[in-house]
Parts: C-alpha cells; structure tokens; sequence
C-alpha cells in the first residue's frame, strides 16, 4: 500500500547501548546519532503524540505510562556520572494512554495505567536525539513479559487506527543484542549477525501477510539466537510492524558498529 500523506508513519529506532551519543565514544555510534538527529524531518508534519514500546519494560498485562510530567529512568549501570544527568522533559499524555488502553481492551488485550512510571533509556537517549525540543505529548506502552512475538504484533495492529490522528508510532529497540558478544568485540557473531539482518531486512520489506509471519517466528531465521538469547530488543521491531497494518516497509538505516550489522525500519 502507498504511503498515506495524512497519516504518520511507523518508525523502528535503533536507541544504542546505554547513553551511548553522551560520551566520548569516538566513531562508534556517530552515523547512528545521525540517523536519529534527521527523524523529524522525514516525516509528514509535526505528531500531535507518540506511542512508544521499548526494550526496557516488560509487564503480565499491557501497561502504559499516564502521568502528565514522567520521570526518567536511568536504567544503565556503570556509566559516567553525567549520563545520570541527562534530561528530556517530554510531557506525557494522559488521555492519550487511556485511549491506548481502550483500543488494547477493544482488541481483548485488558491493560493497566501506571501514573508513576517514568520514560526509560530505551526512550529519552534516542529521542533526545530525534525529538530534542522534548515538546511532544509521549505515552510510552510496556512489552509483555511473554515476550511472545504473535502477542507484540497484535498489540501493534490495535494501536493502527492513532496514526490516522497524527500520533506517531514508535518501537526502539536494537537488531542485534548480545551485550556480551556486543561489549567484548566478539567476532564470532559478526557473521551470524549479518545473515540476520539480512533475513530480517527481506522479513521487513515483504508483503505484509508474509512479513507478519516471518517475524511471529523470527526465531528460525539464521543467526537469531546468537543476535537474540532473549528478544525484548526485537520485539518492538514487531510491535511496529503490527502497527503497520497493510503498509509496506523499508531499512532507512544500515550499520555496523562493533562487527556486528544494524538496522532501522519505517513503514509507510
């Protein structure tokens, strides 16, 4: 389907590891921060809100933040003093998750709304770069501890109909994350991470049916497990997808940063 000029895209942001754009990290994520620095102006017009899934928060039930003014989490560990810091004082919305809500319960998904939960890393570090004026209304929407693909594809599809009223749909999250391979420059998974994302690259840009059913079994795909021993970083890669619905999607990123390849997503 063609891209509709009326309503907002669906993005899949790669966010990095840790604060990483807020250090002295020579050459490693610099085209990543680019990438995300030129977001806001690929699309249509300003969103009224993002909906937002990451790879940092997992609930038994869909949850979403509800306050007005959230916090920040600063859910990494050992890093400078100054990435303790950091700010991105979006607003939240708090009409716009119970609307959230409603659509997931519509869809037989019941959820809840946490008033005190703040944004996590895998939210405000990408989006200090890809919104920095930190002046739209954000809800951000839990993964389900399952962690189970067909389930985080659904939630996505629920959700499709905001796009249409200039929200703007976001996963963050990363293509490969073994932190362990990541961290240690591990070349033993330089390979597999390659034939990953060539696979995930081809899932992404099929047609929808069959794109919705590669990636409910992504697991199969070569080199998955090696990119992925726990998939919460994927999965919002199929959130976004879902929230697709019947638009086609394309990499608008490529990368690779420590051996191992990287992608971003958007569809619409």
């Amino acid at each position: 389907m063609e891209p509709s000029p009326s309503r907002q895209p669906v993005l899949f942001l790669p966010h990095g590891g840790g604060p990483c754009f807020f250090m002295d990290w020579p050459d490693t994520w610099d085209h990543m921060a680019a990438y995300l620095r030129g977001i806001a102006a690929t699309l249509p017009r300003r969103p009224d809100g993002i909906v937002v899934m990451s790879g940092h928060w997992e609930t038994g039930v869909p949850t979403v933040t509800a306050s007005a003014h959230p916090p920040l989490i600063y859910d990494y560990y050992g890093f400078p003093p100054h990435t303790y810091h950091l700010q991105y004082p979006a607003p939240g919305a708090p009409a716009l998750a119970a609307e959230v809500l409603d659509l997931l319960a519509h869809a037989g998904m019941p959820g809840e709304a946490d008033a005190g939960r703040g944004f996590d890393h895998g939210v405000f570090i990408p989006f200090m770069l890809a919104f920095p004026q930190a002046d739209i209304p954000v809800v951000e929407l839990s993964l389900p501890r399952d962690l189970n693909a067909a389930h985080t594809l659904h939630m996505g599809a629920a959700l499709q109909g905001l796009r249409a009223r200039n929200i703007l749909i976001v996963g963050t999250g990363m293509t490969y994350h073994n932190v362990r391979h990541l961290m240690g420059r591990d070349p033993q998974s330089d390979e597999p991470s390659r034939a990953f994302d060539t696979w995930l690259t081809r899932a992404v840009e099929a047609q929808p049916p069959i794109r919705a059913e590669a990636l409910t079994h992504w697991a199969q795909a070569p080199g998955a497990r090696i990119c992925h021993p726990t998939p919460e970083h994927l999965l919002p890669l199929v959130f976004a997808a879902g929230a697709a619905g019947n638009d086609l999607g394309r990499r608008d990123y490529s990368d690779t940063v420590m051996g191992k390849a990287l992608s971003g997503f958007r569809f619409g």
